[in-house]
């Protein structure tokens, strides 16, 4: 039995209509679930490409692309988009590697996730504490790393993952765009609400609230107000031990 709910909210139905509702759901999801595994071990077998030997700017100067690996094996380079001399950078970038405040137990999984970006050091790095962002930063402003990785001064962000194998880095992934999205745990989470996103593109039920893309996204002075320096949700410096 399904009674009408007020104000746009879901219908009112019966536990068993709900239960059976929710079980042909779980059938969707996890038909999902065993694709997302295929994908994966797609992905395990792509063919990787050699890349030069670059050198990136760390906090203590130039630094081989090899090394960035830290004696890990795998590396996650998220590329942050980019202006010079901007008070803000891009709101999408900051808001999402502001969710990685503890990345230590990647150290089990023989890998490191850095940010990239082709910003001037000092720049990148006063940002970073600008807006309390806990990873490790680096600059490619004097190489060509970003544009060889499909990220180059004035485009847009991107994911990449390298494998190294003694001295030598092989690219093995790359994504952009809504590709990063499986990185978040921010739509994950807006996802399983009843009224999930609330964006205008996305297919709900009538009456549901809806208003437009990225609305309702964190922007960068968002970030810094939250997490920086006299954010209201900081949680003290990162050490060298959480901030990877």
């Amino acid at each position: 039995m399904t009674e009408p709910a007020p104000g746009g909210l879901p219908p009112i139905v019966d536990r068993q209509t709900w239960q059976t509702a929710l079980d042909d759901l779980r059938k969707r999801e996890k038909a999902a679930t065993r694709e997302l595994d295929a994908i994966a071990a797609q992905r395990r077998r792509l063919p990787m490409v050699e890349l030069p030997d670059y050198t990136l700017i760390g906090p203590d100067g130039p630094v081989r692309l090899v090394d960035v690996f830290d004696g890990r094996s795998q590396l996650i380079v998220y590329n942050h988009m980019w202006s010079d001399g901007a008070q803000w950078q891009c709101g999408g970038c900051t808001g999402l590697t502001s969710h990685y405040v503890r990345l230590g137990w990647l150290d089990n999984y023989d890998a490191r996730f850095v940010v990239v970006t082709n910003g001037p050091i000092d720049e990148a790095l006063a940002y970073r504490t600008k807006v309390g962002n806990r990873m490790d930063w680096y600059s490619s402003s004097e190489s060509s790393f970003g544009a060889d990785v499909d990220a180059a001064p004035g485009e847009g962000f991107a994911v990449n993952v390298f494998l190294r194998d003694g001295d030598k880095v092989y690219r093995t992934w790359h994504t952009n765009g809504r590709g990063t999205e499986q990185l978040s745990y921010t739509f994950a989470l807006v996802d399983i609400l009843p009224w999930g996103r609330q964006e205008e593109w996305q297919d709900s039920p009538d009456g549901w609230p809806k208003s437009p893309a990225y609305s309702k996204w964190l922007d960068s002075p968002d970030v810094a107000r939250l997490y920086g320096p006299d954010g209201e949700a900081t949680a003290g410096p990162a050490s060298a031990d959480d901030s990877r």
